[in-house]
């Protein structure tokens, strides 16, 4: 199974940007989106041409804002959008679906903001997400993917030490959240299998970021240990465009 999650920026915008051709190239069995900015109406309009998959997606009472979606080539057993907690469920940012043995979840995880106005937001958010998580892995082994907006340690972005405690996506608190996450049992993939490789998810638009590759890895494939065998090949696929963020791939062994 060949899974690849991809914050799009805008899946108006990112058709316009050879999006198709990329998802041939990708071969995804199943794509998570995040960042659709667009109603469900018409993120599905959007994706007309796209033959091949089931189409399921969640956008934000706020329109061109936020928004998740989910395009499998299998049909899941079962679609749940949001977490049930009202105060997370107006942004459209979760999606999970049921598979045979296991649930697959995306999320496009709140970014804490100018001046860290939403930090605190953020971390209520993170731990609401935790226990959302372990609720499911109840039923059966977890995956999650998507933009988590935080680099976990000092490798996952560029320019640490000017941006520790002080940027969205590298304070203490962002990095406690995924600390969390994965003392509770779930496994960060790309890491697991690359240990001390250099390679980053996002790039900001400023300043040629992307070509000079100051980078940040904030896009993540993470697996609860039930799962760590079946981890095949995982990837960050810095050469497909459209996007400040390129996608992420996982591997699973059937």
């Amino acid at each position: 199974m060949r899974l690849i999650s991809w914050n799009v920026n805008g899946i108006r915008a990112v058709m316009k940007k050879d999006f198709a051709n990329s998802l041939h190239t990708m071969a995804a069995d199943v794509l998570c989106l995040q960042e659709t900015k667009a109603q469900d109406d018409q993120v599905i309009e959007a994706l007309e041409s796209i033959n091949g998959y089931h189409i399921y997606c969640n956008s934000a009472d706020k329109k061109g804002y936020s928004g998740t979606a989910i395009l499998s080539k299998t049909e899941p057993l079962r679609i749940q959008f949001d977490m049930g907690i009202p105060e997370h469920d107006q942004e459209g940012r979760v999606i999970a679906a049921e598979f045979d043995d296991y649930y697959l979840v995306t999320v496009y995880t709140p970014n804490s903001g100018s001046e860290l106005k939403r930090l605190d937001y953020r971390q209520q958010w993170d731990a609401d997400f935790l226990a959302y998580l372990k609720q499911l892995e109840q039923e059966k082994p977890v995956i999650v993917c998507g933009d988590l907006n935080v680099a976990h340690r000092d490798i996952d972005l560029a320019r640490p030490k000017p941006n520790y405690n002080k940027s969205a996506g590298y304070t203490q608190t962002e990095i406690d959240g995924i600390d969390n996450i994965l003392a509770s049992g779930f496994i960060d993939t790309f890491r697991h299998q690359n240990p001390e490789q250099v390679k980053y998810s996002w790039w900001s638009y400023r300043a040629g970021a992307r070509g000079k590759n100051i980078g940040w890895r904030i896009d993540y494939f993470l697996v609860t240990e039930d799962l760590v065998d079946r981890i095949g090949h995982t990837d960050i696929l810095n050469d497909i465009m459209g996007s400040d963020h390129c996608p992420v791939l996982l591997e699973l062994a059937v």
